[in-house]
């Protein structure tokens, strides 16, 4: 996989006519642009690189606690720190952020983002290791924003069955008895035990997704009112993406001395 230090902060990958564009501030994949040219991911105007804000669009990695699940800031620490470009490995982009117990978090950790890049797919695979003496618990997100052309016409097909808890309605438990998910206001929704490949339908557009070691699934989109509340979005930004997150946010997982995890999701 030819690799291009696009500036001291991001590094360019490129494979097969496709390219993918990824920040060092949080491992971040900002862009994805498989060989037929159309990128495939949602970034902001607005978002802000100054290093130590979370970036809004792509693909945020989320560790280690979702959204306000715990006693971090929300969705953990991983997203606002610098990682380090590792090389590439078995083509994949490896990137490393070590933790030695200090102010973030006290429990020792290496957290590796391995991403890979063929003409039609994207995966990207977190990897948790327990470097300590002790057990820690935590949870975990690919917090993937998706580019669409209007949310009105989009469907999440592959969750019908699945049982949901509505964050957005009050933690309330519910069961997905429609064949697709549709967007008519704010969602955000955790699906559990998610098993079955999904399928984005974007229009006539079709983007399949695949997930392996987590078990939810987390779909959201703010809506009209939530997004006029949120400063690093513009106008009508709501109603050009979907956040469809590979995630380990219902249960945590319980990670002991020595022990490793490890959690991909695949686009395209």
């Amino acid at each position: 996989m030819p690799i291009t230090a696009f500036d001291t902060q991001c590094i360019a990958l490129h494979a097969e006519g496709a390219s993918a564009l990824v920040a060092l501030h949080g491992a971040h994949v900002l862009s994805w642009i498989p060989a037929d040219g159309r990128e495939r991911l949602f970034l902001s105007k607005r978002t802000v690189f100054d290093g130590r804000a979370a970036i809004r669009g792509g693909i945020p990695v989320i560790f280690p606690q979702f959204g306000e699940r715990g006693a971090l800031r929300k969705h953990g620490f991983a997203r606002n720190c610098g990682w380090r470009f590792m090389g590439v490995e078995c083509g994949a982009a490896v990137f490393e952020l070590r933790g030695d117990g200090d102010v973030h978090w006290p429990y020792p950790f290496v957290a590796c983002l391995r991403i890979g890049l063929t003409a039609t797919r994207l995966a990207v695979t977190l990897e948790i290791e327990n470097t300590g003496d002790t057990a820690f618990a935590f949870t975990a997100a690919l917090h993937t924003y998706l580019g669409v052309g209007d949310i009105a016409q989009v469907r999440v097909e592959g969750l019908q069955g699945c049982d949901y808890e509505d964050s957005a309605n009050g933690g309330t438990l519910h069961r997905q008895s429609d064949y697709a998910v549709a967007f008519v206001d704010e969602t955000d929704r955790i699906y559990s035990d998610v098993v079955a490949p999904l399928t984005l339908v974007d229009g006539t557009q079709r983007l399949g997704i695949e997930q392996q070691g987590f078990t939810d699934v987390v779909v959201w989109n703010p809506g009209a009112r939530l997004a006029s509340g949120i400063a690093d979005l513009e106008a009508g930004d709501w109603q050009r993406f979907v956040c469809i997150e590979a995630a380990q946010a219902a249960q945590p997982v319980l990670l002991q001395a020595g022990e490793q995890w490890q959690g991909r999701q695949q686009l395209g």
